[in-house]
């Protein structure tokens, strides 16, 4: 069933859980994400980050995206993650997606400020909910480190940014990166609930994964209502490759894949249950 941004995140604020939203630029992850979802019976968002354009073109993933939502038997959000042009923003709009996510997060605020209010009167003719960044997380999408090093996000520059946008849910800066953890993270909860507080929207954990299990649920009590994750999902999909092909010679791509899958189902599983509370 596909839904769009605000649909599902009001159903996350309505129980009091996150919604799982997991990258997926290939068939395989899509396969694994909507199947434990509705296994769980848990509504979920796939996603596409502007990032994975050389893996995945938009064009061709972004219909099957589409296509997988609709027949899904739970409430799916096909969602544009680390947009950071609106052309190719607009791109995602006319094939269907029922989420964006807007960042400008390297710019200077004004900058970031005007681009998020283009981005929110494009999605309103398309019924799309908006999402977007304030502050820095300590690495960019993708891995690489940020130059400037993490930027929390100032509580009341939040409440102000939220307001002149209209957008429907925040992407505070709190002390999570994106990529594989080096060392435990060490995040600022408390800015989570005092920014859900003056701001009262949903707020996104991005670099969601290798997070404690505690620190998902503190983070998930303060406001979070959406969190990011595929590093370590797609990790568990490499490393089950690797541990197949030491076991024994395989000759056809599709049973790595296959192999791959079933290790991404394993893993976002353990996510999408602590993130619902199950």
């Amino acid at each position: 069933m596909l839904v769009n941004l605000v649909e599902i995140l009001n159903l996350a604020n309505e129980k009091k859980f996150a919604v799982g939203a997991f990258n997926t630029p290939n068939l395989e992850c899509i396969l694994a994400v909507i199947n434990v979802a509705e296994k769980l019976n848990v509504p979920v968002i796939i996603s596409h980050a502007q990032l994975h354009e050389e893996v995945a073109p938009l064009a061709k993933i972004g219909p099957v995206m589409v296509e997988a939502a609709k027949r899904a038997r739970i409430p799916v959000c096909v969602h544009l993650d680390h947009c950071e042009t609106l052309d190719y923003m607009a791109q995602a709009l006319e094939i269907g997606f029922t989420g964006v996510m807007y960042d400008g997060s390297t710019l200077p605020y004004a900058e970031n400020l005007e681009n998020t209010k283009k981005a929110v009167a494009m999605a309103k003719n398309y019924a799309c909910g908006v999402e977007a960044e304030l502050g820095a997380l300590a690495s960019r999408e993708g891995g690489g480190a940020n130059a400037s090093g993490p930027v929390y996000t100032d509580p009341d520059e939040a409440v102000a940014f939220c307001k002149e946008t209209g957008i429907n849910a925040l992407a505070p800066s709190f002390g999570t990166a994106h990529g594989i953890y080096k060392s435990k993270p060490v995040l600022d909860l408390e800015r989570v609930k005092t920014i859900s507080q003056k701001t009262g929207l949903p707020l996104v954990m991005h670099g969601g994964s290798g997070v404690s299990p505690e620190d998902y649920r503190t983070g998930i009590a303060n406001g979070l209502r959406k969190i990011n994750y595929y590093s370590y999902m797609s990790k568990a999909g490499t490393q089950a490759v690797k541990e197949l092909l030491a076991r024994e010679e395989v000759t056809f791509f599709h049973d790595l894949a296959l192999a791959a899958q079933r290790a991404m189902e394993a893993d976002a599983e353990k996510a999408m249950r602590i993130f619902a509370g199950l």
